[in-house]
């Protein structure tokens, strides 16, 4: 690590030291009539002692920039999450303070129940991140009595962003359900295809988890991408190493699932 990444990372912490202590010294005679508030400043302490500079560095190096970062680890996230009740109030509260594990903790506190479509919609377009985007999808999106459908339209939103938590969320739900009924799977599969040759890489990796688990279903599914991609499957290997990456990939992420 270079000198100027120690120096980050130092201010970083100096930052957050400084930033939440100020914070802890005005809020000390917090009454009950602050209740939220005060649970909003004990997770942002608790975060901030479970920091780990490295990883946070790490994550900045790899491109996923937030206004803060603690490199927290996602199991230790889910375990400071525990200790408070789901509460849609504290999430939302959680989701404004724009820190990568407060995204993260918002989408284990929120009741799914009390997650109603225009509130989604501006959770999902305020998302800083295709991680933050994972961990939305997975504990949160899956779980609304309105996911099956809402989730197709957001597949077939031109907006990026709605488009991987379409493809994130329809992944969950076949873990929960692994077959589709007809009409959906071919639904599916006509928006499916563009979207693993897209050239957005957030979008071709969202659609191939999407894939993935919709190919292992059942054989049906597996067919109905396999008929949808005959063109290409059925080239000789010298054809195929000819055609475009995208599609390359295809062929081989296909095959990879059917072996």
């Amino acid at each position: 690590m270079t000198i100027e990444q120690n120096k980050d990372i130092e201010g970083m912490i100096e930052y957050s030291y400084d930033h939440f202590h100020d914070e802890d010294e005005k809020r000390d005679n917090v009454d009950s009539s602050n209740d939220l508030e005060q649970q909003v400043r004990i997770i942002k302490r608790k975060l901030r002692l479970s920091m780990n500079g490295v990883i946070s560095q790490s994550m900045r190096d790899k491109g996923l920039k937030y206004r803060i970062n603690f490199g927290v680890e996602y199991p230790r996230i889910k375990s400071l999450a525990s200790e408070f009740s789901p509460s849609s109030a504290l999430a939302t509260s959680l989701w404004k303070a724009d820190i990568r594990e407060c995204y993260i903790m918002a989408t284990l506190l929120q009741p799914a129940d009390e997650f109603p479509a225009d509130l989604c919609d501006v959770w999902i377009e305020q998302i800083p991140s295709q991680e933050v985007a994972q961990f939305l999808a997975m504990n949160l999106l899956c779980k609304l009595s309105y996911a099956p459908q809402v989730s197709f339209a957001w597949i077939a939103d031109p907006r990026e962003i709605y488009q991987v938590c379409g493809y994130l969320t329809v992944a969950r739900l076949l873990i929960q359900r692994p077959q589709m009924d007809e009409r959906s799977r071919s639904e599916f599969v006509d928006q499916l295809i563009p979207a693993v040759l897209d050239e957005s890489s957030a979008i071709r990796s969202a659609a191939y988890q999407a894939m993935r688990r919709f190919m292992l279903g059942d054989e049906e599914q597996a067919f109905l991408v396999c008929r949808a991609c005959d063109e290409w499957l059925q080239l000789s290997d010298e054809e195929k190493e000819k055609l475009p990456a995208l599609k390359q990939q295809l062929v081989c992420f296909i095959a990879s699932v059917l072996a």
